[in-house]
């Protein structure tokens, strides 16, 4: 099924419907069922997109989930202004008694984790009624905590009972930031953060009359019934999403017109890299056109480069696109570079925070270099290296662009290998894009291993994204944190300087 996406503040969000939906989760149960691989689906409201304005870590999980619904109407809404109106909203609250009733006929079984003690359960005894057959493989509901102080019993019960479908009721963002942790040593086909849907079947939280989920007023009828602690997080959203939202539609609108329409060249394979030309303005009315030969492209190389040099506008669709080719060339264990990016367009970019997302370069011919430069796969720590010559006491290790679940494992058997054999160990962040959940327990396990060990872990030349991750979780009180490798290899033990 062609993914189509559309970028709302700094999300992609896809464009389908309910039957869409379910159907692309029938497509992620086989796949996982075959080959073990876990999906990430999010359920988006505003209040999620709000917040990933200033979480790094919940941006990049977004940017990066297999599947993300439009649950809220302000969504929809947006969609509509920009000029790429949308299919309409997903909700999780909508998604999971109709997946219940697909799982009981198709034979799907649900593990449903989170919510209060006995809340999971009941919900799943009400599923089961409704839709007889309904096989629930387990319910858990852990005490509330941080992510990484979490019993990994749970974990250990979800793999015993192997289900296609987890549903994740922690709410946002930690939902989202746990599936993102463990989802891929858990290997569960589907994954969903539902946030109170459970609370919902289980008649712990009334939902709203239908008239008002079709109008939009859902959130009226949520803040009545819990205005102290959800009055707050309304105004918050509404002030910070209308911002940013006003935003986007003025830059947007101010270059919309700003060439006639023209074709999208067909893909050119270049050795083994697939090099695909944009003219003119990529909007809703051809980006259909687009995604279909970037994916013809990608069913022969997973390497492709996107020459933008004679691009002039890029609406909210065509922005989608280009993270959907992107993700679909990482999940080949491919890579899609964007070159020659005009600057109006990387004004785009930067607005809608994606400047991060993408690898962009000068031209054609430095993106086939850059193919040329691999040697290993996309998910694999390529930039993991030790320098021939340590500074010193210290040990330099470069961080790979993308410290996540994908790239953990490896990178932490490299570093425990290095303090292995000297207990004082630099990191060089200064390429790493992205730091997620995963990233924060290695780096605090290789922290306990270099002071068991008498030494120590320092982490130097972090980027803002990486440094907030870390400041947010209030890691930067446990690292040595530096502002570049030199500061850090020259500096006196145990004196760290926050960069």
């Amino acid at each position: 099924m062609m993914r189509k996406l559309l970028i709302i503040l700094n999300v992609p969000i896809d464009d389908l419907s309910m039957d869409e939906a379910l159907e692309r989760l029938d497509e992620f149960i086989a796949v996982g069922r075959e080959t073990g691989k876990g999906h990430q689906v999010a359920t988006v409201n505003a209040d999620f997109a709000v917040k990933a304005l200033r979480d790094p870590e919940l941006r990049y999980l977004l940017q990066e989930a297999d599947m993300a619904t439009a649950d809220g109407m302000p969504l929809v809404w947006g969609a509509r202004l920009l000029g790429v109106p949308m299919e309409g909203r997903v909700t999780g609250a909508d998604m999971v008694p109709a997946l219940a009733e697909r799982a009981a006929e198709k034979g799907y079984s649900l593990y449903l984790l989170g919510a209060a003690p006995g809340v999971a359960a009941r919900a799943g005894a009400i599923l089961q009624e409704k839709h007889p057959g309904l096989k629930i493989a387990g319910v858990c509901s852990p005490p509330y905590g941080p992510i990484l102080e979490m019993d990994r019993s749970v974990l250990d019960d979800i793999k015993a009972a192997k289900p296609d479908i987890l549903l994740v009721a922690f709410g946002n963002p930690k939902q989202e930031k746990w599936i993102g942790m463990y989802g891929r040593e858990l290997g569960v086909p589907v994954m969903i953060g539902i946030g109170g849907t459970l609370d919902f079947i289980a008649g712990e939280t009334k939902r709203a009359p239908e008239w008002m989920q079709e109008s939009g007023l859902e959130w009226v009828f949520r803040l009545a019934q819990e205005p102290r602690r959800l009055w707050r997080r309304y105004v918050v959203d509404l002030a910070a999403f209308g911002s940013f939202f006003v935003r986007q539609w003025w830059f947007m609108r101010q270059r919309k017109a700003s060439s006639p329409l023209l074709p999208t060249r067909d893909a050119v394979v270049v050795d083994d890299t697939a090099v695909l030309t944009v003219q003119g303005r990529l909007t809703v009315e051809n980006h259909i056109a687009f995604l279909e030969k970037g994916q013809a492209a990608l069913a022969e190389t997973p390497y492709l480069i996107v020459n933008l040099a004679e691009a002039t506008f890029l609406d909210s669709s065509a922005l989608g696109a280009l993270v959907g080719l992107a993700k679909q060339a990482r999940d080949l264990d491919g890579k899609l570079w964007l070159t020659a990016v005009p600057k109006p367009i990387q004004q785009t970019l930067s607005l809608m925070r994606l400047d991060r997302f993408f690898d962009m370069l000068d031209d054609v011919a430095a993106g086939l270099a850059a193919r040329q430069a691999r040697t290993l796969p996309a998910n694999k720590p390529a930039v993991v290296e030790t320098p021939s010559a340590s500074q010193g006491l210290w040990q330099v290790t470069k961080m790979p662009r993308r410290l996540d679940a994908a790239t953990v494992s490896d990178v932490q058997a490299t570093c425990a290998a290095l303090l292995a054999e000297n207990p004082h160990l630099t990191l060089d962040c200064s390429e790493m894009v992205f730091l997620t959940s995963a990233g924060l327990a290695m780096l605090a396990q290789l922290h306990r291993q270099a002071e068991g060990q008498g030494g120590e872990l320092r982490v130097a030349g972090c980027l803002p994204d990486a440094l907030r991750v870390i400041e947010m979780t209030r890691f930067d009180r446990v690292l040595s944190l530096f502002e570049n490798v030199t500061e850090a290899t020259l500096a006196a033990s145990n004196n760290g300087k926050k960069g």
